[in-house]
């Protein structure tokens, strides 16, 4: 066949094909564009899973009447117009495709008035090459666009279509997705003339937390972490939840950047590796995070809907997010408090002073070097055990109120397993080989970092053979495997040799590692691989090393146990994700005893 142009017709369908993948993706597409619109409204009336009808209505800039034609013509758009001015989009939409391409699978209404014009104006396409001239119609400041009978002349791809409910789904889900980026915006959906959801502007801390429980429910807004951190030009903020609300899948993540929902293997491996080690292995943390940084350090012409964006600089990208979300969650232990306005997360000062300035009298483990210790003068022989005498409040008001720590004082060991304490809320429950392990576990953490990485020579030196680009990287990341206790040369220009790997990694395979870090420097630009290696052998190293079940504790040990734990980052959980506390407070208490009802 000779060369010939295609069809006006069929390029847009093509393009369709591309960007309209079902009725939520013309959701994403049109409520992209009221956002860009400056709207502050915007409702969305669904009719049978949006294959009948899709409505969008906003209170936005809306279209001139004589723009009208032109907003239904492939790569017409008001949002760019030069080079520069695309490489520092910071649009949702930017490419002009959307509007044409829907109009082309699916019978297109638009009605419209700007704020200068006394009149709305409307505009019709059936799917044809050819649309209406714009006629007046009575509308208010903003747009309202129809989509109905979607896919209706393409029948191959309307087969594609599921169930009612199935498509309908995903759309509820892609304005979830909107919505949480937008939370200067209001939102209503409507399905079948019955009202799904409907949510108010939330521009305040609290508000914006309703917000959050309505969407992704009020389990996940009770366990999250509030984070807003700002270095070099970058912003990183939102919430994780900590590590004991993890899923079965990663069904609960919400990344933007610059506010677009993005999908993107570098951010999600830079969250799975601050959330490395303390999480069970095959589950997955749950996260809302918006991160901004300049247009023009990332390129979101990558990809034709817009979900994948390219970082000019990922390396830094991927070290910032991952040295945030580490330091948050190194924080999630007793004591702390989150500031509403700033997300600061913190331990309360008046019970950092009572935790720094607990003096010590016995070991909770000697072998290990534990000496944390508690003065004797707070207990006392009541009911058969000793239990603690809170210090009263002080008359005086020249010196400090005496205060309790924030997991209080032992009561006593149960079957072996749980230590039970009193604070000033009301009963901790302690996994005691939990909370043990993860306190050894840092500990070691700590003394590899201060040490160093040791290495050990290889009694035969293992040749690898490589690609020139990696034989290449590997030289110029000489001083990162000497960090990582590896010692790598070049033999020869596609030939690598391991003297060298860490002491603890004794016995494992040479060639291997070599290979994976390449490929993390590769993709990454980094490598975290041995540091991940050394940690499974130092968890493993404390979990052997902490008290085990049915060890008798005295008050001392336990006490000193509490102790550690409020020093200790990353104490709420243990290695493995679990909780390592919990706290029964006594309205919990009261409910259990039907006290007051």
């Amino acid at each position: 066949m000779r060369i010939q142009a295609l069809p006006p017709q069929l390029i847009n369908q093509i393009a369709a094909g591309e960007v309209v993948e079902r009725p939520a993706s013309v959701i994403k597409e049109l409520v992209e564009n009221s956002l860009d619109a400056g709207s502050s409204r915007i409702e969305v009336d669904i009719e049978q899973g949006g294959a009948k009808l899709i409505r969008v209505r906003d209170n936005g800039a809306g279209i001139h009447s004589d723009d009208l034609a032109l907003a239904l013509s492939r790569h017409a758009t008001s949002k760019i117009a030069s080079l520069a001015e695309l490489e520092r989009v910071s649009s949702m939409g930017f490419r002009g495709e959307a509007l044409p391409s829907i109009a082309s699978v699916s019978r297109l209404t638009i009605a419209t008035r700007t704020e200068g014009q006394s009149t709305g104006w409307s505009i019709t396409g059936d799917g044809g090459d050819q649309v209406t001239a714009p006629e007046p119609s009575a509308h208010p400041q903003g747009t309202t666009i129809e989509v109905r009978d979607l896919f209706y002349n393409t029948p191959a791809r309307r087969k594609f279509m599921r169930a009612e409910k199935t498509e309908f789904s995903h759309i509820e889900t892609q304005l979830k997705r909107l919505a949480l980026s937008r939370f200067d915006v209001s939102f209503t959906l409507t399905h079948n003339r019955k009202e799904v959801f409907t949510l108010p502007l939330a521009e305040q801390p609290l508000e914006q937390e309703r917000r959050l429980s309505g969407l992704l429910g009020s389990s996940f807004v009770e366990q999250v972490l509030h984070l807003d951190r700002e270095q070099a030009g970058l912003s990183l903020r939102g919430w994780i939840a900590k590590p004991v609300f993890s899923r079965s899948q990663a069904d609960m993540q919400y990344f933007y950047v610059n506010g677009r929902m993005i999908r993107d293997k570098l951010v999600s491996h830079a969250v799975r590796q601050a959330f490395q080690d303390v999480l069970f292995h095959g589950r997955h943390p749950a996260f809302v995070l918006y991160l901004d940084l300049d247009p023009m350090q990332v390129d979101v012409n990558v990809h034709p809907a817009k979900h994948e964006v390219r970082f000019r600089d990922s390396r830094m990208v991927h070290g910032f997010i991952y040295r945030t979300l580490h330091h948050v969650l190194a924080e999630t232990r007793p004591g702390q408090e989150v500031d509403r306005n700033t997300g600061e997360i913190r331990l309360v000062e008046s019970e950092k002073a009572i935790i720094d300035s607990a003096p010590a009298v016995a070991a909770y483990q000697r072998p290990l070097g534990f000496h944390v210790q508690e003065r004797q003068a707070n207990y006392q022989s009541s009911f058969d055990i000793q239990r603690p005498e809170f210090p009263e409040k002080s008359t005086d008001q020249t010196e400090p109120d005496a205060q309790v720590p924030p997991l209080g004082y032992a009561l006593a060991q149960l079957k072996g397993i749980y230590i039970l304490a009193e604070n000033e809320t009301g009963l901790i429950l302690v996994d005691m080989h939990a909370a043990h392990e993860r306190i050894t576990y840092e500990r070691f953490k700590q003394a590899m970092e201060q040490g160093r990485i040791s290495s050990q020579p290889l009694l035969v030196p293992v040749s690898v053979p490589v690609s020139a680009r990696e034989a290449e990287l590997a030289i110029e990341h000489q001083a990162l495997f000497g960090e990582l206790g590896m010692e790598v040369d070049r033999l020869g220009a596609e030939t690598l040799v391991v003297r060298a790997i860490p002491v603890l990694l004794h016995g494992a395979d040479a060639e291997k590692l070599l290979r994976d870090i390449l490929s993390d420097i590769v993709i990454h630009g980094t490598s975290d691989r041995i540091r991940n290696d050394i940690n499974e052998v130092l968890a493993t190293m404390a979990c052997h090393g902490s008290v085990r079940a049915n060890r008798r504790l005295t008050h001392e040990e336990m006490n000193a146990l509490l102790r550690d734990m409020e020093r200790t980052q990353r104490s709420d959980q243990c290695n493995h994700g679990r909780p390592t506390w919990v706290q029964l407070d006594l309205n919990t208490l009261d409910k259990l005893f039907l006290r007051g009802q």
